[in-house]
């Protein structure tokens, strides 16, 4: 890469939410020269007016203070201008409209990084990049989940109350990820090598976590505003048992497309250090869930975020390999009655991530060495 052996690397982040804010407060905090996106000049008008953003946190090794920024602005143009690197940190539902945003402003050697990714997110830019005719020889990866847990407190004031220790991102091709880390990790050194975006995809637990429990826990959401631990008390033995079935579906999806994802209860393991025989049983042994109050409503991202861009196009790429999902056909089924919207038809299909007319093996080119050969 081009880009390589710079002393200093310019970083922009798109998305003026509490995850942009919190990456880019903490990048300017750590001295690194960071401009902010958003779409909305109205979100951003405090933080512009001001200067910078307000970084609050309670931990021992997390950033805080006032994080300057000279860049903040709702032209994308001058937000990625001669940027190195550019963070896309928004809802994966505005994944394909930042890709028409970026697609003639990209400049050569650039690399894009979405957080996260979601499931296929990675594989609809560069799908929309190319559908726009972008030139530009620039890297798309994504990351597995989001490196924050955050919460705007007002538009120029963000809360950080934890950082992960490794956030695992990917590249296409999936060979140019090492050189992705190296630059990455001059910043944000909690990035490691991803083995490739399909892994990052299909390990995305979110998936399993968020929409079905939702959706089973609709009229308890309804009835009490979402006065209840979202986890500990959502999360019965009867749920758990949909949600080992969806977990099932998506890791015989990766199987039959030749990767590993890994199963729910490991990554409660990994994570949380949350051991069990079911699943049910290592939810029981979580402390990190505790007191995560549910959604106050089920018009939440958990639905409209996570049925579209995770569970759709796990379904679709089962559909791709011949792998049935019942279970998670099922749940988002009823994700779309709940909130009178054809998920299908706006969710993240093989259309939409540039896959449709390949076989198993110029899927798996694509993927692994960024060769399309149809």
């Amino acid at each position: 890469m081009d880009i390589l052996g710079k002393k200093e690397y310019k970083f922009a982040v798109l998305g003026g939410g509490h995850g942009g804010t919190a990456m880019a407060g903490h990048l300017s905090l750590s001295g690194i020269d960071v401009s902010l996106y958003n779409r909305s000049e109205d979100r951003i008008r405090a933080i512009k007016e001001g200067g910078g953003i307000e970084i609050l946190s309670n931990g021992e090794n997390l950033p805080r203070g006032f994080a300057e920024l000279k860049i903040v602005t709702s032209d994308i143009k001058e937000a990625i201008e001669g940027r190195d690197v550019i963070m896309v940190v928004l809802p994966a539902t505005g994944h394909g409209f930042i890709a028409e945003q970026l697609a003639p402003h990209l400049e050569d050697g650039q690399i894009v990084v979405l957080n996260p990714g979601r499931t296929g997110g990675a594989l609809e830019v560069v799908n929309v990049l190319r559908e726009k005719n972008c030139k530009a020889d620039v890297v798309i990866c994504e990351a597995q989940t989001l490196l924050y847990a955050s919460r705007s407190i007002n538009p120029a004031q963000t809360q950080i109350f934890r950082i992960k220790n490794s956030v695992p991102v990917a590249a296409i091709p999936a060979h140019r990820t090492p050189d992705v880390v190296k630059v990455l990790r001059t910043a944000l050194p909690q990035f490691i090598p991803g083995d490739n975006v399909m892994k990052t995809s299909l390990d995305n637990i979110g998936s399993i976590f968020h929409p079905a429990v939702t959706v089973l826990n609709a009229a308890r959401i309804e009835s009490t505003n979402g006065d209840f631990e979202y986890y500990t008390e959502g999360i019965t033995a009867s749920v758990s048992l949909i949600l080992e079935n969806m977990d099932k579906e998506r890791i015989a999806v990766a199987e039959a497309l030749g990767f590993r994802a890994m199963t729910a209860r490991e990554w409660l393991y990994i994570a949380y250090d949350a051991a069990g025989r079911t699943l049910f049983e290592a939810m029981l042994n979580n402390r990190g869930y505790d007191g995560i109050m549910a959604p106050k409503t089920i018009l939440h991202r958990y639905i409209t975020e996570d049925v579209p861009m995770s569970l759709v196009p796990i379904a679709s790429l089962g559909r791709f390999c011949d792998v049935p999902t019942p279970t998670i056909d099922a749940i988002i089924l009823l994700g779309s009655i709940l909130h009178q919207k054809d998920y299908w038809a706006c969710g993240r299909t093989l259309e939409r991530m540039g896959l449709t007319g390949m076989t198993l093996k110029e899927l798996r080119t694509f993927i692994i060495e960024g060769i399309r050969i149809s």
